[in-house]
């Protein structure tokens, strides 16, 4: 991970000087490098964004030689964006150690939530349970919700910045009776475990319905011939807004199919009705899918 992003500067560096380890830093990010560089140093984890460790699994599949000689890993780390079960399991998979998803935010010095190590339960589509922070479900009007119920996740804690500097319309609008709001929707279950079901502001509103693309994501990356896919909202006259989706491949298939892939796993309101195929998904210098550039993107054209 990139220093100037709070993931590797505070995960990656601090934590493990911190604790007396030794950290690697490469130049850059490279799914044909990193097989060399993991073995040569005897690294015993590492923490990525999920688009990193989707290049290793697919890395390996073209290069089976890369993964004869695959670290010695004790566990690998993922946090600053979603991490679709498939990609989860094809990574287990790969390196035989178990995949932690976590949580974190620049507000809260990084991590707020983790999946344990082994003995502890690990549940596969959650970021796990607060590591620290209190954490809660807030609902629009600041009330807050039951465990199960969807709303916005609020935290608290002496790690989260009290405020930001020379920004009050900023502070008003993310300060609630004390509690900081993420602008991350999701809930809690009755072990603690937490399930962020997207951003408040990429919420795709069809008809009335509140629709979460990370949900259609994971379905679209589920299909072993898609690589990376990012659903986004666009304007409809009928519905207000509705359901589209772009796609980069690893193999060919057309949109026909995967639209029929879809309708056998999500309800038909959320189905996109256009799928685009494109070359490249834009990407953040951290390596996080750029939802919002894809949909204007698309909307202009």
């Amino acid at each position: 991970m990139p220093l100037f992003h709070v993931h590797g500067i505070v995960a990656s560096l601090f934590t493990t000087l911190g604790t007396g380890g030794t950290v690697i830093i490469p130049d850059r990010f490279d799914a044909l490098k990193f097989w060399e560089i993991s073995t040569k140093y005897k690294m015993s984890w590492f923490t990525a964004v999920p688009s990193m460790h989707n290049a290793l699994v697919n890395r390996s599949k073209r290069r089976s030689g890369d993964v004869e000689k695959k670290p010695a890993l004790r566990f690998i780390r993922s946090c600053s964006s979603s991490l679709a079960p498939t990609l989860m399991n094809d990574l287990e998979n790969l390196f035989q150690v178990p995949v932690l998803e976590a949580y974190g935010m620049t507000e809260a010095a990084h991590q707020m939530a983790s999946n344990p190590l082994p003995p502890g339960i690990r549940k596969s589509g959650t970021v796990g349970k607060s590591t620290g922070v209190e954490i809660a479900i807030m609902n629009d009007q600041g009330v807050m919700l039951d465990v199960g119920e969807i709303g916005e996740i609020v935290i608290k804690g002496s790690n989260v910045v009290s405020g930001y500097e020379s920004n009050p319309q900023a502070n008003l609008d993310s300060y609630t009776i004390g509690w900081f709001r993420t602008g991350d929707q999701g809930f809690i279950d009755d072990l603690g475990y937490i399930t962020l079901t997207g951003r408040i502001k990429e919420l795709i509103n069809r008809s009335g319905e509140k629709i979460a693309p990370r949900e259609i994501d994971e379905v679209l990356m589920s299909h072993p011939s898609v690589e990376e896919a990012v659903a986004f909202a666009v304007p409809s006259d009928v519905h207000g807004e509705d359901v589209n989706a772009a796609v980069f491949l690893s193999e060919d298939i057309s949109t026909a199919e995967l639209r029929d892939f879809c309708r056998t796993r999500l309800a038909p309101f959320k189905i996109p009705r256009i799928i685009h195929v494109v070359s490249e998904i834009p990407k953040t210098a951290s390596g996080k899918l750029q939802r919002r550039m894809v949909a204007e993107h698309f909307n202009q054209n």
